[in-house]
């Protein structure tokens, strides 16, 4: 019962901290477009960074943006109906949109750590260590993390989802309906 209080309150907390991602993200997209705006049209100079900087924030903004959609259940679902449902109903209906995550989400999530020949130094993420952002140079590591931190929050919530429909009480301490 602790560990299943435990998954549900990550759950919120990761969620938190997720759509303060993406609000960071849309404001440093935000301001790196607008920069943009202002250094060509005023100053006739725009800085050449800009554009990838807004690229990679609205690639951070989107998947925790998604990851925070799902938590809400405000992402596009089949069954509307089966979201809503409660009781021995919902909680069917949300192992079976588990089994449709972890469907999905595991082989991305497998492939972001380990390549084709079943080692990590093929995977997707060990194999951005080695790239730079052109303008930015940064390594593409921190952009391509998106991916694997999103489809993990997705995955979590999801378990998390199972969790507190089957608990008696809520994390909060409130009935579930």
């Amino acid at each position: 019962m602790i560990i299943a209080r435990a998954i549900v309150i990550l759950s919120s907390v990761l969620n938190r901290a997720a759509l303060w991602g993406a609000v960071l993200a849309v404001g440093v997209m935000v301001s790196a477009a607008l920069w943009q705006v202002v250094a060509r049209y005023l100053f006739a100079s725009p800085p050449i960074w800009t554009e990838e900087l807004a690229r990679y924030a609205m690639v951070w903004a989107g998947m925790l943006g998604a990851s925070c959609a799902f938590h809400a259940a405000a992402d596009p679902v089949l069954f509307p109906g089966a979201v809503a449902a409660s009781g021995n109903k919902g909680i069917a209906a949300a192992v079976l949109r588990l089994l449709a995550v972890l469907t999905f989400c595991g082989p991305v999530l497998w492939f972001c750590f380990i390549g084709p020949n079943g080692t990590w130094i093929r995977g997707f993420i060990a194999r951005s260590l080695s790239r730079n952002a052109d303008m930015l140079g940064i390594p593409m590591f921190w952009i391509a993390l998106a991916i694997p931190v999103a489809f993990s929050l997705i995955s979590l919530h999801a378990v998390a989802d199972v969790v507190r429909r089957t608990l008696p009480v809520s994390a909060s301490g409130e009935r579930n309906a």
